[in-house]
């Protein structure tokens, strides 16, 4: 399969992609957006050894001088986590900009996935999905995420949606789009910092296996887009709900009164976040990150192993 135009694959990542071996995907706007710097850098670097780890190759996506990237190597990821919220960050209506302009990008879940797509990876690990925006009936402020996930066929490995999100009406919209959302030994959906929330997912699955399977059975049928592998946060690092409620409250207050909109709001809220629980929600980011990629790897392993990258390299992912 040729290399589409402006895309630059990481010589490990190509080789594995070659010979059929398991690749895992993570996005890079966490790394400029989601974290201070040195504390992105270091958690990045160490997510990409938790997938070695367990079997799979990592491919951190970004856009560097223009240039559409599938796998970094440590000076990359050390310029994007230095650039901090400087980097643009990149989704689906930004990529021609930022590739003809030469600039540096940071992708979010929505454009990470469809350059993961163009490469042929199947499998994605991020933090947290995008979705509704509380108050979302009169701003019309949806992530571009959900649409990615109807359209775009990779399984998105998250600590369910942000819980700064409204998360009954992020999974209204899923359901409406036919992206499922499947909760790892869950019934109900994490919220990010917190193990659960008064929603409940559409198919508890216990194994990576029957999520790889799951995988081939949609795409095999010619069911486009993606999945949703709500993954909790381990009981160990979680944040209790009502701290975690008081804090979101506060912070989503701050934002409308500062008038913060666009995509700026999701940085604002996590950061503010961040100061207002001293710090802990970091600390229970960077564990939940480092649990997604360990999942994943695990689909990714046993997606090859049922011969999924089989039929990704016979019929390459439409995006």
């Amino acid at each position: 399969m040729p290399t589409p135009p402006y895309l630059d694959i990481h010589p490990d990542v190509a080789q594995a992609l070659a010979e059929q071996r398991p690749v895992v995907a993570l996005e890079s706007t966490i790394i400029s957006h989601g974290m201070p710097y040195p504390a992105n850098v270091a958690t990045a670097l160490r997510v990409e050894q938790e997938i070695r780890a367990h079997g799979a190759v990592p491919a951190t996506i970004a856009i560097l001088d223009g240039r559409l990237k599938a796998g970094l190597t440590p000076a990359q990821i050390e310029a994007l986590g230095r650039g901090g919220p400087a980097v643009a960050k990149a989704s689906r209506r930004d990529l021609p900009f930022i590739v003809t302009s030469g600039a540096m990008g940071a992708t979010t879940v929505a454009s990470t996935m469809i350059v993961a797509a163009m490469a042929g990876i199947r499998v994605f690990a991020t933090g947290g999905i995008g979705g509704v925006h509380r108050g979302a009936q009169q701003s019309f402020d949806v992530s571009a995420d959900l649409q990615e996930l109807a359209r775009t066929s990779v399984a998105v490995v998250c600590a369910g949606a942000k819980s700064i999100l409204d998360l009954p009406l992020t999974l209204e919209y899923l359901e409406t789009h036919g992206v499922p959302v499947i909760g790892y030994r869950t019934r109900t959906l994490p919220a990010f910092f917190t193990v659960d929330s008064d929603s409940m997912v559409d198919y508890r699955l216990d194994s990576a296996l029957q999520i790889a399977q799951a995988m081939q059975a949609k795409w095999a049928m010619g069911l486009q887009g993606g999945l949703v592998v709500a993954n909790p946060v381990p009981q160990a690092f979680a944040m209790p709900r009502a701290r975690m409620d008081a804090a979101i409250a506060q912070a989503l207050q701050e934002a409308e009164r500062q008038k913060v909109g666009g995509k700026e709001v999701t940085p604002f809220l996590l950061a503010r976040v961040s100061e207002l629980t001293g710090g802990d929600s970091l600390a229970t980011n960077i564990e939940l990150v480092l649990n997604n990629a360990r999942l994943a790897s695990a689909i990714a392993v046993q997606y090859g192993q049922i011969g999924g990258y089989d039929a990704v390299i016979a019929s390459p992912a439409i995006v």
